[in-house]
């Protein structure tokens, strides 16, 4: 039996634990470098974190949540559920929590990984399943004098709760998906709030909630629940390759229309984008643009220059003295699973082999690092991550178990045929218009290639993973009676 590490505790780790069981594999350990499962919504507590998709969506297929509080779930009713479902499915005493991976290498030898951890110790694996996914750096940026500030500062998804802010000026760097839930939020209770942007975004309204007496309806009735995830679901299967000229026109007049909230005309203009609805992440939001009308909230557009002392410059030369900066600049999308050091083949490193960015077979596999399955890799980001995390994990459980059934030691997928994937999937990038626009975007590596994005919907990726593609990998039988250190992953305790 396969002994499989999974990296990570977020969905993509729980989704693969819970189907690893039901398929009959127990022999595996999940490492998770925080205190429990949850993954980006365990880390991204700040105040007013939520999910942008409609929270009916946001459950798995095989553990639906019927009960959602509201319609975009807040962080720790989410957190709550992928708790819950860890717990009941078993999965504890398979994780190690307070653990982080410091690196993994193919042994050529044996066929198996070693997964070495930050307490000395090194897990040997058959397969590997990364959970790191996109959002699991947060990125700084490289401000001038940032060393030399006195007072606080922390990233939006570490936030410190310590940290009161009441009375404080504060400065947020980033005004992007973070930073128009959390500014909101705190907005009433500092002294002065100065917001830093980049660049604008545009911002549509939230879909109107659900009444009391429709939650209790959706609670209370499964079909009626299905029939409102599938509505849903079809929705945002539509709008996925940004093709439907009517919902870019409708958008981009419902963005122009809200922005005119903000009372003062030089703000207002700031937060108007001067490019095509879809280039940038679309944002939702009722809370945002409002709060450019508190007398405490400025709007600064122009880059910064250096930090001095208290005070950030910026190029304009304005200068404002505050005591804490909070970053709003979210993460570093390009590195997926090179955010830590991958050794595959001849001694290639993961993060030279995405030397151009990032690039792999259905986002999943990678030439020269066998037996290994990226979930939420490159180009897998569309439409709702927890659907398509399900369609990735059956993917990867599906090879395992075409390696157990076939006696094979390992599986690479052939250079020929993840270059032909590539080249495929980014000739349909480059169909979508609004995501080549020439916007500066988390979409793009500095390379200028598209690492993160789906150009198809969710249905077109399910169809693409549910098909028979042992044509594309080079494999290996396990020679008679070959084996490699064993550690008994399921006896491991959280």
């Amino acid at each position: 039996m396969k002994r499989i590490v999974i990296i990570g505790a977020g969905p993509g780790g729980i989704c693969t634990g819970i189907k690893l069981k039901e398929a009959g594999y127990n022999d595996f350990i999940i490492v998770e470098q925080a205190d429990g499962v949850g993954g980006t919504w365990r880390h991204n507590s700040y105040p007013g974190s939520r999910c942008d998709v409609p929270s009916v969506l946001y459950s798995f297929s095989f553990a639906p949540k019927r009960d959602w509080s509201t319609r975009y779930a807040l962080q720790s009713e989410i957190l709550s559920y992928l708790e819950d479902v860890a717990e009941k499915a078993g999965l504890m005493p398979h994780c190690r929590f307070n653990t982080k991976v410091t690196g993994a290498v193919w042994n050529e030898d044996s066929a198996t990984w070693s997964v070495n951890l930050d307490s000395g110790e090194t897990l040997v694996g058959d397969v590997v399943v990364s959970g790191l996914g996109l959002f699991n750096k947060p990125a700084y940026p490289r401000l001038e004098g940032l060393d030399s500030f006195p007072g606080k500062t922390m990233h939006s998804a570490r936030w410190d709760h310590q940290l009161d802010l009441k009375g404080k000026k504060v400065a947020v760097i980033g005004a992007g998906a973070s930073a128009i839930q959390f500014i909101p939020e705190i907005a009433p209770d500092v002294a002065d709030l100065y917001v830093y942007q980049r660049s604008p975004n545009w911002v549509r309204h939230w879909l109107p909630d659900y009444t009391p007496e429709e939650r209790e309806q959706l609670m209370r009735d499964p079909e009626l629940y299905r029939r409102e995830r599938h509505k849903i679901w079809q929705w945002i299967e539509s709008v996925c390759e940004f093709s439907d000229q009517k919902f870019l026109a409708d958008s981009t007049a419902e963005g122009l229309a809200i922005l005119e909230v903000v009372k003062d005309p030089e703000t207002r203009a700031k937060l108007t984008p001067d490019f095509p609805y879809g280039a940038k992440r679309p944002l939702t939001s009722d809370y945002w643009l409002p709060t450019f009308n508190r007398p405490n909230v400025s709007l600064i557009a122009d880059p910064i220059e250096r930090i001095s002392g208290s005070q950030i410059v910026a190029r304009d030369g304005s200068r404002h003295e505050v005591d804490v900066i909070i970053f709003g600049t979210g993460f570093d999308t390009s590195k997926f699973l090179s955010a830590i050091p991958v050794t595959g083949r001849d001694g290639v490193r993961l993060e030279e082999e995405w030397e151009g960015g990032a690039r792999a077979y259905h986002g999943i596999s990678v030439t020269g690092f066998p037996n290994l399955s990226m979930l939420y890799g490159p180009n897998t980001n569309n439409g709702s991550i927890i659907e398509n995390i399900e369609h990735q994990v059956a993917y990867a459980i599906r090879h395992i178990k075409w390696m157990e059934d076939e006696g094979l030691e390992w599986i690479d997928i052939r250079r020929a045929e993840m270059d032909k994937f590539n080249e495929r999937l980014q000739k349909d990038l480059a169909a979508i218009k609004p995501w080549n626009s020439g916007t500066s975007t988390y979409y793009f590596s500095e390379t200028g290639l598209n690492v993160t994005q789906w150009p198809h919907g969710m249905e077109y990726m399910a169809r693409e993973l549910s098909r028979d593609d042992k044509y594309a990998y080079d494999r290996s039988p396990r020679a008679s009676g070959q084996s490699a250190p064993r550690h008994d992953m399921s006896s491991l305790e959280a």
